[in-house]
């Protein structure tokens, strides 16, 4: 399968990718950063460096590759968890935005079925990004298929050391079993222990 992953520099990116690729599938991955590029062409994809916000350009990257499945892991938290109440409206703009515009670079290429990273969790109140961002993935095409994490824990995440409370998932048994989901019937799955 060929696939778009939105996403292949994060946390769980970097763990999926190679999976992915071990699997057989054909990878693209995207980076916001040229830096972060040779990380991602390192994890066996194909790197695509490009800002989500940019449609157009977003947009060619999708139709160029042609897609089978188009899977978002796209987020923008902050590496420091204390600074996640400064930057909850850039993350629920990447849910919201990103999500739309990767959504309409996906229906562009004839990408046959999409998949996105949500949260298992109930968000702060007013905080409504999970909601609209789920809608806009089931709505895809029949296919869509959102995948809700609980909070991820292990090496590179906020809880290096010690697990959090549930709803929680280690980090590479998240990617594992987002890995075992890539034909999964359109739907709502929780990714948690």
């Amino acid at each position: 399968m060929r696939i778009f992953l939105a996403g292949a520099s994060g946390v769980i990116g970097q763990r999926l990718t190679p999976l992915l690729v071990k699997a057989g599938h054909a990878v693209a991955g995207t980076t916001r950063s040229a830096e972060r590029a040779e990380l991602v062409r390192g994890l066996g994809a194909e790197p695509v460096v490009l800002d989500v916000y940019d449609a157009e350009a977003l947009r060619a990257a999708v139709v160029d590759f042609a897609p089978d499945l188009v899977m978002h892991q796209l987020t923008d938290l902050p590496d420091d968890a204390s600074q996640l109440p400064a930057r909850a409206a850039a993350n629920a703009r990447i849910r919201e935005a990103g999500t739309a515009n990767l959504i309409a670079a996906a229906q562009a290429a004839g990408a046959g079925r999409l998949l996105a990273q949500s949260i298992a969790w109930t968000p702060a109140a007013g905080n409504g990004s999970r909601a609209t961002h789920e809608a806009q993935v089931l709505a895809y095409e029949g296919v869509g298929v959102v995948l809700r994490y609980g909070q991820l824990y292990g090496p590179g995440t906020y809880y290096e050391s010690a697990p959090p409370d549930p709803p929680r998932i280690e980090i590479g048994a998240a990617a594992c079993r987002t890995a075992q989901l890539l034909n999964s019937a359109p739907d709502t799955i929780e990714i948690v222990e």
